[in-house]
C-alpha cells in the first residue's frame, strides 16, 4: 500500500491499495474510491477488539459506534480521506508501546492492527464545548493511522517534569507517555468558558505533544454571532 497526502490548507489522503489490502475507519469519513474497493461495516469491523462494549465505547469518546473496513478486490484500488477543517494529515506509526491520544475528531483511518477506543473524558462545564465535555481518542497496537489536526501544528517534545497549559480545544495530539489533567485557572469568566475559571489541560513531560492552532470550537465560537436567529 502507498500513501499520499494531496494538497495544503484542506488536504486529502490517497491510498493505492494493492490486492487483500485493508483500512478501517469511523462510519461516513469515505471521500470517494475506486471500484475495485469494497466496504463493510459494523461495531467490530478492522480487528477491533471489545464487541459491543468497544464499540459504545467509540461513541462516547466522539466517534461512530459503526466502523467500516475496506479492502482491495480483484485488483489495486483508490481510497482517498479528506479533511474537514484547514489543517494537515499526519501519518503516525503505531507499535507497542508508542500509542496517542488524540482529539475527538482527529482520527482518520488506519490499518488493521490498530486499536481505536476512548482515552479520556471529562465534563467541563455548560460554556466549553456545548456542554458535551472534553473528550480523546486513543490509538494503539500495531501498525500505520493517520491523524487530522487542524489549522498550523506546533509541535513541542516536553521533558520529564515540564509542563504546558494548553486551551483543551488546541490539544490535538500526545504521546501516551505524557501525563494529562484538566486544571482550572481562577479569575476569567466570560460566556464562552462559563463557570468560575478557565479550563485549561495541563500537558506533563516526558513526551511529544502536538498542538493545533484552529478548533472546531473557536471556529463555531467566531461565526455564531454571524449565524441567523430565530425570529421572536
Amino acid at each position: 500500500m502507498e500513501s499520499k497526502i494531496v494538497g495544503t490548507v484542506m488536504p486529502v489522503l490517497e491510498l493505492n491499495m494493492q490486492p487483500n489490502d485493508k483500512i478501517f475507519a469511523e462510519s461516513g469519513e469515505l471521500s470517494w474510491m475506486s471500484m475495485a474497493i469494497q466496504m463493510k461495516t459494523g461495531a467490530s469491523v478492522g480487528g477491533q477488539q471489545g464487541g459491543f462494549m468497544g464499540a459504545l465505547g467509540r461513541a462516547f469518546a466522539g466517534g461512530t459506534f459503526f466502523m467500516t473496513e475496506y479492502t482491495a478486490v480483484g485488483g489495486p484500488g483508490l481510497l482517498a480521506f479528506a479533511a474537514k477543517l484547514p489543517g494537515q494529515i499526519l501519518p503516525m506509526e503505531i507499535t507497542p508501546g508508542t500509542g496517542y491520544m488524540v482529539h475527538r475528531h482527529g482520527f482518520l483511518c488506519a490499518t488493521l492492527g490498530v486499536q481505536f477506543s476512548i482515552g479520556f473524558q471529562q465534563r467541563l462545564g455548560a460554556g466549553v464545548f456545548g456542554g458535551t465535555g472534553f473528550r480523546l481518542q486513543k490509538l494503539t497496537g500495531q501498525g500505520q493511522a493517520w491523524v487530522a489536526l487542524n489549522g498550523e501544528v506546533v509541535v513541542y517534545d516536553l521533558q520529564p517534569g515540564n509542563t504546558l497549559r494548553v486551551h483543551p480545544s488546541q490539544v490535538g495530539m500526545f504521546q501516551e507517555t505524557v501525563q494529562f489533567n484538566v486544571v482550572t485557572v481562577p479569575g476569567i469568566q466570560n460566556m464562552f468558558f462559563g463557570g468560575s475559571g478557565l479550563f485549561l489541560a495541563a500537558l506533563t513531560g516526558p513526551g511529544r505533544v502536538w498542538l493545533q492552532s484552529m478548533s472546531m470550537q473557536h471556529l463555531a465560537h467566531a461565526i455564531q454571532e454571524y449565524l441567523p436567529k430565530a425570529s421572536g
